[in-house]
């Protein structure tokens, strides 16, 4: 049986908001599997994107336990919980969040660099993977959507992380390249046997990962 590479207990996320709390994330508990894949989907306001970045260590819980590979991420400081994600995470978003002043092949060695590694030739090699060998030194300005997205996939994945974390990664994308998107993500997965979670409104592509997980009102449904 493949080990847990994520095992959330009890998660809550809740917020102030005109002196009430309101709760995103209400007791949602959790394993992801090495190797698998599992879409998250559900209606707007559901807290899937909220759940997401608990999962990868970019939002903290207001009560709750996330481990990755064992080790309990909000019980590390900031530094060690960033460096932890730098290498184990990778997260592919709806807005790319590509440098603008950066080339393509810049963006995708950014991760890389914060981490003290140089990775010109394998962000080369990873680009080239997703087809964007002739676009290395085009600035995201000059890059059509669906390109900047694989630039953000190739990103994602230059630390050679142990999961993939896409939240709506084809929601700014046309029917053509977002088939073109999650064909390269389940490549991955079968190439790699990286885990991959991806948070849909889409059910035609939930129908395509190893498992589905709905929320309604921050509850597994």
């Amino acid at each position: 049986m493949s080990k847990t590479i994520i095992s959330a207990k009890d998660i809550v996320k809740q917020y102030s908001n005109d002196a009430k709390n309101v709760s995103a994330i209400n007791g949602v508990s959790l394993d992801i599997k090495m190797g698998e894949s599992l879409a998250i989907v559900g209606p707007s306001g559901a807290g899937k994107s909220t759940l997401l970045h608990i999962l990868g260590g970019l939002d903290r819980p207001t009560s709750g336990k996330v481990f990755l590979e064992g080790a309990d991420l909000y019980a590390l400081n900031d530094s060690k919980r960033a460096s932890i994600r730098n290498v184990k995470v990778g997260f592919i978003f709806q807005s790319y969040h590509l440098l603008p002043e950066f080339t393509a092949l810049e963006n995708v060695m950014m991760p890389a660099l914060i981490h003290g590694r140089k990775a010109r030739e394998t962000a080369s090699s990873l680009l080239g993977s997703v087809g964007l060998s002739d676009r290395l030194r085009h600035k995201p300005g000059e890059l059509s959507g669906g390109e900047s997205q694989r630039v953000a996939i190739a990103r994602a994945l230059v630390n050679e992380p142990q999961i993939l974390l896409c939240d709506e990664p084809s929601g700014n994308l046309d029917s053509k390249n977002s088939e073109a998107i999650y064909k390269i993500l389940l490549d991955l997965k079968s190439k790699s046997g990286i885990s991959i979670v991806v948070v849909t409104h889409d059910e035609a592509i939930s129908r395509g990962l190893d498992r589905t997980m709905r929320l309604r009102d921050g509850r597994i449904v």
